[in-house]
């Protein structure tokens, strides 16, 4: 058996690409093979610096990539995050450190770029914990049962003025970014979209492994005619007794205001032939169920951790959002990589914040994983200790931490990557 020091980790090159491809395939248990239209598609788009592999007798057997992001802090500033994707490692392989070692390369590298967090969508629960990583947004699936909403069924548009209306690709390839970065501006957890997601998801990019099959676009428009929300959604086709019991998917949705929200929900459930809609991944306190009159017509049927987030800079990453109330606190923060650990002095209100390393007493102290569950304001640090995952060094400090970090509507990110 080949030893651990043997297998190189690395950036790829170009020519590797076909390589890794096969390997990531291989590692996601998809049939192994790329076609020279994915191996170029994947050329398109990848940077091969921060593209990793790891190397035994020359073939990939761990793919690792990360690329440029940014995320929105509590209270709409865009962070520059290192985004994480495409991590795998071959079955005959596992075990050996490797991706330990790729994780270490990349988030020095992000360090030393001047990345402030890190981030991923986690596919295992226990993974990526041990490499500083908490999970700083959750999302949740319903599943509405039509009948039994209490919406009007001869519902036929919005009462508030509004309209809605079906469009083609082509328009919300034309509308879409624009409206989608006044959201994700206003919403902790967002993460950008680049062109290439708005070419995919209204098909203008065809991608090998994912057959393209058109959805339904419709969009809300307020009374003066803009465009403040969109839903992308599609319907199965059955039909029971000569009686249709057919299902209407959202894919995603990107609504500006509660009055589009509320128009593009009550809109999917009056659509003929509609019983159930799915609302696809949705943030963990969304609106819908409670735009019912009949709340209990919707139903969770998965919820789950989403995005998770490292903090590599402490200072900046405390700095870059709002904080609803005043006070100071001082956070010992422990980081076995050594790459954003200390202990850090807080000085936070509403007209801003500032931190700086200190020697003053800790009041809270904690791993940075749980400084990256805290950072968007999901999570808590009074239940956070409760499960012996923060330390209170002085009492009440767990309280003061959720006064100033907790945010009224919970963190949300939309996408996967």
């Amino acid at each position: 058996m080949t030893g651990h020091a043997d297998i190189a980790v690395r950036p790829i090159t170009t020519a590797e690409i076909a390589d890794w491809s096969r390997a990531l395939n291989t590692g996601f248990l998809r049939t192994p093979e790329s076609s020279p239209e994915e191996v170029a598609d994947r050329s398109s788009y990848i940077e091969p610096h921060r593209t990793l592999g790891a190397f035994d007798d020359g073939r990939c057997v761990a793919t690792f990539r990360s690329f440029a992001q940014e995320i929105t802090a509590v209270g709409g500033a865009a962070v520059p995050a290192d985004a994480i994707s495409n991590v795998t490692v071959t079955a005959t392989h596992r075990r050996r450190g490797l991706l330990s070692r790729m994780m270490a390369m990349d988030l020095a590298a992000a360090k030393e770029r001047g990345d402030v967090v890190a981030t991923l969508i986690a596919a295992e629960y226990p993974i990526y914990g041990r490499f500083g990583f908490g999970p700083g947004t959750w999302a949740a699936q319903w599943t509405v049962d039509v009948q039994r909403t209490g919406l009007d069924r001869r519902w036929a548009g919005p009462g508030d003025g509004g309209r809605i209306d079906i469009v083609e690709p082509g328009f919300v390839r034309k509308t879409g970014p624009e409206l989608f970065e006044r959201v994700r501006r206003a919403q902790p957890g967002a993460v950008d979209r680049g062109e290439r997601w708005w070419q995919v998801h209204t098909g203008a990019l065809r991608l090998v492994r994912s057959p393209w099959s058109e959805p339904f676009f419709a969009v809300y428009r307020s009374a003066r005619g803009e465009v403040e929300g969109i839903v992308s959604y599609r319907s199965d086709d059955n039909w029971q007794a000569k009686q249709p019991h057919n299902t209407a998917s959202v894919d995603w949705m990107v609504a500006a205001s509660p009055a589009a929200e509320r128009g593009l929900w009550h809109y999917l459930c009056s659509i003929d032939w509609i019983s159930q809609v799915n609302s696809g991944w949705r943030a963990p306190d969304d609106l819908l169920p409670l735009l019912l009159p009949d709340p209990r017509a919707a139903r969770i049927t998965s919820q789950s951790d989403w995005l998770w987030v490292r903090i590599l800079d402490v200072v900046r990453a405390l700095e870059a959002r709002t904080y609803a109330g005043e006070g100071e606190l001082v956070l010992e923060v422990a980081d076995a990589a050594g790459l954003a650990g200390g202990r850090y002095l807080l000085r936070a209100s509403p007209e801003g914040a500032s931190c700086a390393v200190t020697a003053r007493e800790a009041d809270l102290v904690l791993d940075v994983a749980e400084l990256g569950a805290l950072w968007l304001g999901d999570e808590s640090a009074v239940r956070l200790a409760a499960l012996g995952r923060v330390g209170e060094q002085r009492a009440g400090a767990a309280l003061v931490a959720d006064a100033l970090l907790r945010t009224s509507r919970r963190a949300w990110c939309p996408d996967v990557f």
